[in-house]
């Protein structure tokens, strides 16, 4: 009777199943709209839907200011040592490179925005919070000194949380070497752009940051000194709302400007060559 019965075989599937890789999609931090990587990765990781202005690491500053094949990386051999035996430092900078990858909070290169030449300065915040330790400072001092050997205007993008405490009274002195390197600048009328992102605070606010011949930021950038909570109990007094925002910043003289990020680079070139005495460009940079 085998003829009458039907035998039961598994059934392949007729569609493979494909795997969607978690890092296939992005959620904005601000209004939680959701959508594909690529969507972020070529809006420069501006939130379509709201404006929010993520955090990019150093290189993709590095690729929006600097012209295509332009880039040279400078002072390369430096490192972050120990000098104070700061307890689990050592694994906190090892931990920090395999995160972040080899170098520092700070990422100096040279090249050209808009056939100009311009050395270019671009702090990590990924890399230990951006934090403003030796190497920082030494990067920044070296890439002045080329700026003003070479009369090449200097740009830098600020994102940190402020000194790195792991080398104490060293890195506060990075703040005094910083800004003594811009006034040299100043004197020889080399121009000195200050990029303020998200988050520009603590010792590189109170340094370099702010001590730009013209000092642009992010729409939404937190720039401040110390946070709201300790400002409130040093004063005694009530914060207005969003005070350490780059649009109230704006507001009050602090900022010159606020730049969103697709325009960083005509805005940077137009200013480069204003400070310069340069004749208007022709093409993408005059408009």
């Amino acid at each position: 009777m085998a003829w009458f019965r039907k035998d039961k075989k598994p059934r392949s599937p007729r569609r493979e199943r494909l795997e969607i890789p978690a890092d296939a999609w992005e959620k904005c931090e601000s209004c939680g709209y959701t959508d594909i990587t690529e969507k972020f990765v070529r809006n420069l990781n501006v939130c379509p839907n709201c404006g929010f202005h993520r955090r990019i690491r150093a290189w993709d500053y590095a690729n929006i200011f600097l012209d295509e094949g332009t880039a040279e990386e400078t002072e390369v051999e430096i490192r972050s040592a120990d000098p104070l035996g700061f307890p689990e430092y050592a694994q906190r900078l090892k931990k920090a490179t395999a995160n972040a990858g080899e170098g520092d909070a700070i990422l100096t290169l040279t090249g050209q925005l808009g056939g100009s030449p311009i050395s270019l300065g671009i702090m990590d915040f990924a890399f230990m919070g951006g934090s403003m330790g030796s190497v920082v400072g030494e990067k920044i001092a070296r890439l002045g000194q080329r700026s003003l050997e070479k009369k090449h205007p200097l740009v830098i993008v600020c994102a940190s949380g402020g000194a790195r405490m792991q080398e104490g009274v060293l890195s506060l002195m990075q703040m005094a070497k910083a800004s003594a390197m811009l006034s040299q600048l100043a004197e020889r009328r080399v121009p000195y752009v200050s990029l303020l992102t998200n988050p520009t605070t603590g010792g590189v606010s109170a340094s370099f940051a702010m001590l730009g011949d013209a000092i642009i930021a992010e729409p939404g950038a937190v720039v401040g000194f110390a946070g709201p909570r300790v400002i409130k109990q040093t004063i005694g007094q009530d914060l207005p709302e969003g005070f350490q925002t780059a649009e109230f910043l704006l507001e009050h003289g602090i900022v010159d400007i606020v730049v969103p990020r697709h325009e960083l680079k005509p805005t940077v070139g137009r200013l480069l060559r204003h400070m310069s005495g340069k004749p208007a460009a022709t093409g993408w940079l005059s408009t």
